[in-house]
C-alpha cells in the first residue's frame, strides 16, 4: 500500500508509515512534474519518501487565489507510479488538512522533513510546525517550488493571467461606476492585494478623488509586489524566513510595499497627487508614513493598524486627514 490518510491513521496504527523513517515533503503548492522528477531524484537515494498532499485546493488563507494553489496528486501520479515500480526506494502519499501537519509530524516522527517555500500563509517559523520541528531537532530544509529560474518567471507570467481574471470577476459589480463610497474604494484596494505573491500579507491600495460627501472617483490601485519579480522569493526563498525575522522586522522583506508601488505608477503615469484620498487595507509602515507624509496626498483611509498608531499619529501630525473604515 502506497497511499494513506491521516483521517485513517490518526485514530490508528502509525507503524506503516512510522517505520519507514523517511523523507517526509510536507504538502506542498502546486509543483511541475518536471520539478517533482527534480526533487525526486537528489532526495529518493536517501530512503523512501512520504509526500504530504493537502485536501484543501488552496493555501488556507489564501483561498481561490491562483498563486497559492496546493498540488494534486494527478500532476504527478505518473512519475510515482514509475519510482514505485521500478526502484527499491518507495514514494508513499499521505492525505491530510493542513491544520493535522503538527500532529502528523509529531505521530510519524519523519527522518527528514522537506518544506516547499509558499506552501502556508505568514513565515513558517511563527507556526506550531516550525515549533515542533525545532523542539525536537528534526532536521528540516525548505526548497523552491521550480526547477530553476526560467520556469519562476514563466509560472508568473500564466499565473498572473488567471489572478487578473478572477479578480476582474470579483470587481464585477463595482467596476464601470462613475462615483465610490469609502468602502467601495477599500474593497477594491483589498480586491487588487490578492495580486500579490507575498505570502506573509497581501496590502492593497487605492487612489481617489473626492467629489462629494463620501464619493470618490477611481484614479488607480496597486499592490504589495514582490520584486524583482513576483515569484523570486519562492525560488530564491524569503528573506523573513531566511532571517527569522519578526512580524513587523522593516529591515527583511522581498515586496516593494503598496504604497510606495503606487507612488511609482503614478510618477510614470505623470498623474498629481493633490488632495487625493489613499486607500489602504494596512496602514502604511513608520518608514511609508514619513515618505507620505510629504507627499500632496490629503487623506489616508484604512482598515487595519501598523505599529500602534505610528502612521495615524504621524500623519495627522502633518496635517493629513486620517480615517478607519471597516470593511
Amino acid at each position: 500500500q502506497y497511499s494513506y490518510d491521516w483521517a485513517d491513521l490518526a485514530f490508528g496504527s502509525k507503524k506503516p508509515l512510522r517505520e519507514l523513517k523517511a523523507t517526509f515533503i510536507a504538502a506542498p503548492r502546486e509543483l511541475s512534474e518536471k520539478r517533482f522528477k527534480q526533487l525526486m531524484k537528489q532526495y529518493l537515494p536517501e530512503g523512501d519518501i512520504v509526500l504530504g498532499v493537502a485536501k484543501e485546493p488552496f493555501v488556507v488563507g489564501f483561498e481561490e487565489q491562483p498563486q497559492f494553489r496546493m498540488l494534486e496528486l494527478p500532476a504527478v501520479q505518473k512519475p510515482i507510479e514509475q519510482i514505485n515500480a521500478a526502484s527499491p526506494r518507495h514514494v508513499y502519499t499521505l492525505h491530510y488538512f493542513q491544520r493535522e501537519l503538527v500532529s502528523i509530524l509529531e505521530k510519524l516522527r519523519f527522518k527528514k522533513v522537506l518544506l516547499v517555500n509558499g506552501s502556508w500563509q505568514y513565515v513558517f517559523h511563527s507556526s506550531p510546525a516550525y515549533y515542533y520541528l525545532a523542539s525536537s531537532g528534526t532536521p528540516y530544509e525548505m526548497v523552491s517550488p521550480f526547477t530553476d529560474e526560467a520556469e519562476a518567471r514563466t509560472y508568473e507570467t500564466t499565473t498572473d493571467a488567471k489572478i487578473i481574471a478572477r479578480l476582474d470577476t470579483k470587481n464585477k459589480d463595482l467596476l464601470g461606476k462613475k462615483r465610490y463610497s469609502s468602502k467601495e474604494m477599500l474593497t477594491i484596494a483589498s480586491i487588487g492585494g490578492a495580486r500579490s505573491y507575498d505570502y506573509s500579507f497581501q496590502t492593497g491600495v487605492a487612489l481617489g478623488i473626492a467629489d462629494a460627501a463620501d464619493q470618490y472617483t477611481y484614479v488607480m490601485d496597486s499592490f504589495n509586489k514582490v520584486v524583482p519579480y513576483q515569484t523570486y522569493a519562492l525560488h530564491h526563498g524569503s528573506s523573513r524566513e531566511k532571517y527569522f525575522s519578526p512580524p513587523n522586522d522593516l529591515n527583511h522583506y522581498d515586496a516593494v510595499h503598496a504604497e510606495v508601488e503606487l507612488l511609482i505608477k503614478m510618477q510614470r503615469a505623470r498623474i498629481h497627487l493633490k488632495d487625493a484620498t489613499m486607500f489602504i487595507n494596512l496602514m502604511p509602515c513608520p518608514t511609508c508614513a514619513r515618505m507620505l507624509s510629504e507627499t500632496t496626498i490629503a487623506e489616508f483611509v484604512y482598515s487595519i493598524d501598523h505599529s500602534d498608531g505610528y502612521a495615524v499619529k504621524l500623519l495627522e501630525a502633518a496635517g493629513k486627514t486620517v480615517r478607519r473604515v471597516i470593511v
